[in-house]
């Protein structure tokens, strides 16, 4: 009895000194992680609405918050969020850049794990390209009757980039007009 409670013991002794030691890396990596992805995310703004200097915060909803992006003048150049669904095999986040008229300047594609080969190319430029200048009724893969052309061997991952830009593009329209609504 005595031999296994001193097996328990040293046990019990690794796996505190185990767990201080990953608390205390986590310590000292955890911001440089939320740093680099805030760092991502700007770049990723600037990518979608190159035309913009600034982004003031507008209102958080999927828990990403919404930019209105601005000139030097302070005009409204445009909005940025962030459209996030489960595709093949994971979330797919996209950044989207919108004109004023709301209808789409560019997307990124910042995080995904989709299979390599086919669901993974949506991060190609040509493939991104096919969301340029598309408006919300526009948002519809070939597959379903519309202009973007689906991945090879990846509607799914097509079709979830779109129909999470839709979902984003209504809701931001919902607050934008709301907002009109409150300054009127």
């Amino acid at each position: 009895m005595k031999y296994f409670l001193k097996l328990g013991l040293i046990l019990l002794i690794i796996s505190v000194v185990a767990s201080g030691i990953l608390a205390y890396i986590n310590s000292i990596t955890k911001p440089l992680i939320e740093e680099n992805e805030r760092r991502e995310k700007e770049e990723a703004r600037m990518d979608v609405l190159p035309e913009a200097v600034t982004f003031d915060s507008l209102t958080v909803f999927n828990k990403e918050t919404v930019y209105t992006a601005k000139d030097d003048s302070g005009n409204i150049v445009g909005y940025t969020f962030i459209a996030c669904k489960y595709g093949y095999s994971s979330n797919v986040k996209t950044m989207v850049g919108l004109k004023p008229d709301l209808s789409i300047n560019n997307v990124k594609i910042i995080s995904q794990s989709e299979t390599p080969g086919l669901g993974a190319n949506c991060i190609k430029p040509e493939f991104q390209a096919e969301f340029a200048d598309k408006t919300e009724n526009e948002l519809k893969v070939d597959k379903d009757g519309g202009d973007i052309i689906s991945l090879t061997g990846a509607t799914i991952t097509t079709r979830t980039i779109a129909n999470s830009i839709k979902e984003g593009l209504n809701e931001l329209k919902n607050i934008i007009l709301t907002e009109e609504e409150v300054t009127e």
